[in-house]
């Protein structure tokens, strides 16, 4: 017989995998009786977890939704954390059922208040295409912050916030109609309308929220699929710290065959010439993005951009002399 401790967690284990179990196959899959099986029934609810029990010829035992977090070592923030970093992780490739599974095994046991905050983060949020890394440290963004923005879309509040562009002006005070929540290339964004109707992307790290209004809008949505569209383009053109236009030596449909739509915006001009419009972070980024374009290129302006380009130029030009 395994020690009751051990035992303990292969029945917890063994409950977080699917929504009921009835005692007999409880025992047989842990190899002790029935009432071995109610007694440690009994200790998981004097731990904290949530078993509740039916009775007769088909009973079972199932975990319930309890008025607390069972002790699973996470405060309600982390629950949270974890609880969306598994939808996300549901996306990628080769996570696909392990995330699913783990996920399963949270939301089953989490709070309804939490459930009501996972749901509201997942229901309003859409990821974009993952591209490349950066050499610029990824922004924080505080848990709290996602979960209050999904909360006013899921109950169609206002949201006011003061919002601050790094090294630009200083903060505005805004008010908004919130709509979407957009996580792209490890950056969060709010799609929103403005006072006056129009359409807006906002850096959720760039927003500091005020109180809240309590006040509810009668909702003007996009259709369904635009909200990432319009992020990538608005992104490509305001959201960035790096912007650049750069003429690309191609056509517009070579151009898009090459590169990420993570990438930027692509305008043609004639049949052999196009303008791309890109941004990052960082110089350092931009330089790799049209790097890998494999096609000839002009670049004119931000100023920033063209000195750096000089400079790989060079230290490109020196690695390959004898």
């Amino acid at each position: 017989m395994r020690e009751t401790s051990s035992r303990l967690l292969s029945l917890l284990a063994l409950m977080q995998s699917r929504p009921a179990w009835p005692g007999s196959e409880l025992a047989e899959r842990l190899g002790v009786s029935t009432r071995t099986i109610r007694n440690d029934i009994d200790r998981l609810r004097e731990l904290g977890y949530p078993v509740d029990a039916t009775r007769g010829a088909a009973g079972y035992y199932q975990l319930g939704v309890g008025a607390k977090l069972p002790p699973l070592l996470l405060d309600d923030e982390e629950a949270v954390a974890v609880a969306v970093g598994l939808r996300t992780g549901a996306g990628v490739s080769g996570m696909e059922e392990s995330s699913a599974r783990a996920l399963a095994k949270l939301e089953q046991v989490l709070p309804h208040r939490l459930r009501r905050q996972v749901n509201a983060i997942h229901t309003t949020l859409s990821k974009g295409p993952d591209n490349t890394g950066s050499n610029v440290p990824d922004p924080e963004v505080d848990p709290a912050v996602v979960t209050t923005i999904a909360a006013a879309i899921r109950d169609e509040h206002y949201l006011r916030f003061d919002y601050a562009v790094p090294e630009s002006a200083p903060s505005l005070p805004i008010l908004v109609e919130p709509y979407r929540l957009v996580s792209w290339q490890r950056y969060w964004y709010l799609v929103a309308r403005d006072e006056a109707g129009e359409w807006h992307t906002y850096r959720v790290d760039w927003m500091d929220l005020r109180m809240a209004t309590g006040r509810r809008y009668k909702p003007r949505p996009m259709p369904e699929d635009d909200y990432m569209d319009f992020v990538l383009r608005d992104v490509a053109t305001t959201g960035w710290k790096v912007h650049a236009r750069i003429t690309v030596f191609a056509s517009a449909e070579e151009v898009l065959s090459r590169i990420h739509a993570a990438v930027g915006i692509v305008e043609p001009v004639d049949d052999e010439t196009c303008v791309l419009i890109t941004g990052a972070e960082s110089l350092e980024v931009v330089a790799v993005y049209i790097g890998m374009l494999g096609i000839d290129f002009q670049v004119t302006a931000p100023q920033g951009l063209v000195e750096h380009l000089k400079v790989i130029g060079e230290r490109y030009r020196r690695a390959i002399e004898q």
